[in-house]
């Protein structure tokens, strides 16, 4: 795991939450601009991801591992739920779906650093 970039996973998908929750109170529904905003989160998570793997191929393992890897998988699995229930339910519950999906994001990071850290890499 790279602190930074876990980090700045965590901040970014917070930050797009408040605001899906803002527009969500707008009644507002998820529009193109915010399906970016999905998409630079799981770019961010793909880059984990394979950091993760290329550190696991070179012999770090990790406390729990397959509850590790299980995480790394629903990491990249839960913002694209997230934006498929907001594409298809056009009302401000479909922005509060995707706001879910991005708050699901740092526990699911906090947790995997939680995993990684108990080995002290």
């Amino acid at each position: 795991m790279v602190g930074w970039l876990a980090g700045a996973l965590i901040a970014v998908s917070l930050a797009v939450a408040v605001w899906f929750l803002l527009m969500s109170r707008a009644d507002k529904t998820i529009q193109a601009v915010h399906l970016l905003a999905i998409a630079v989160v799981e770019a961010g998570l793909l880059a984990q991801v394979v950091v993760a793997a290329v550190r696991l191929a070179g012999g770090h393992e990790p406390a729990e591992q397959a509850t590790f890897i299980g995480y790394l998988i629903g990491s990249l699995v839960v913002l694209p739920v997230g934006a498929f229930l907001a594409v298809g339910e056009r009302s401000k519950w479909g922005t509060v779906a995707a706001a879910v999906a991005c708050l699901t994001v740092p526990v699911v990071i906090l947790r995997m650093q939680d995993l990684w850290s108990v080995t002290g890499v």
